[in-house]
């Protein structure tokens, strides 16, 4: 049975790909370009969209997997959470999102406060949907530092670590991160699906 990623994200495709040891195809390649709606109100119900409009489009015999990931803030009451890729405005780059959420903690006067990351992870086939969770916390400070990964990644510190994920080396990042967490339990799920 296909395994079929619904992101069309190059960086993704291929941490998917090392995380499940399979081949894993991005949605695009068998579907062309489709629209994707994310309109729920959790990374779960998001995912979930992602996952079961990519099912649909294809011929139901497919296991596809989807992923919504972002930041949240305490101090913010969640925000940007599930905007956190357009939390400066709709088409927003990763620089324009990060430095307004430094300066979000800049008006607070601020300079780290607790955050943590979600990646909600839903694999849905014809033998079911499934969704699955990863976290991994720590704190937001209110300059960049490094210049590796993405997103808000320069100005994250993991639990227990004194760099920000821009400053600490990938197979680091790999070992903690919150979509590493998530994949550890989607993985023997959909090892079960192959094997139905």
């Amino acid at each position: 049975m296909k395994i079929v990623l619904a992101t069309g994200n190059a960086g993704k495709v291929r941490e998917f790909r090392e995380m499940c040891e399979v081949e894993v195809i991005p949605y695009k390649e068998l579907t062309g370009d489709l629209e994707i709606v994310e309109d729920g109100e959790s990374f779960a119900q998001n995912a979930r969209i992602k996952a079961r409009t990519i099912f649909e489009a294809l011929d139901k015999e497919a296991i596809v997997i989807a992923d919504d990931s972002g930041i949240s803030l305490p101090i913010l009451g969640g925000a940007p959470g599930i905007y956190s890729a357009r939390y400066a405005a709709e088409g927003a780059s990763d620089k324009e999102n990060l430095h307004k959420l430094i300066d979000a903690l800049k008006a607070k006067g601020l300079n780290k406060t607790p955050a943590y990351y979600t990646a909600a992870i839903a694999v849905v086939s014809p033998r079911g949907e499934y969704v699955v969770h990863g976290w991994m916390h720590g704190q937001v400070i209110d300059e960049a530092r490094g210049d590796k990964g993405f997103g808000y990644d320069p100005i994250f510190i993991p639990e227990g670590y004194m760099l920000t994920l821009g400053e600490l080396d990938d197979e680091v990042k790999k070992a903690i991160s919150h979509r590493a967490k998530a994949m550890a339990l989607a993985k023997p799920i959909i090892e079960m699906l192959q094997r139905k």
